[in-house]
């Protein structure tokens, strides 16, 4: 199953990155996490650095613009296959990093292509 990492993440049941999380496990994907505070959902353990981890396959955003400049070449790092800017997170400067870079990348609700199966 492809790996997807929730950039952003929460313990915060409120946020919708703590859903995206849950909704991802739901549907049987490997999910690994990382936030500004450790913690666990759902026993997916939200790391507070930049973690290496392999194969991920999708970067899911929810973090605003501003805070995503820290991340680029974290995220170019891992070479995932894509990147998906959830509402309020667009960023056209990243955009044109993972353009030169070769990822593909889409405006999307993680969320929304979860229930329509098109994740």
């Amino acid at each position: 199953m492809k790996k997807t990492l929730v950039l952003g993440a929460s313990e915060n049941p409120d946020r919708y990155a703590n859903i995206a999380i849950k909704r991802l496990l739901n549907k049987g994907v490997e999910v690994v996490a990382i936030g500004i505070k450790e913690g666990i959902v759902d026993g997916v353990i939200i790391e507070n650095y930049k973690k290496e981890f392999d194969a991920i396959d999708t970067v899911t955003l929810y973090l605003s613009a501003k805070n995503q400049v820290d991340y680029y070449n974290y995220i170019l790092s891992l070479k995932p296959k894509r990147v998906i800017f959830n509402p309020g997170t667009e960023n056209s400067e990243l955009e044109e990093l993972l353009t030169k870079n070769g990822i593909s990348f889409e405006s999307a609700c993680t969320l929304v292509l979860l229930s329509l199966n098109k994740f």
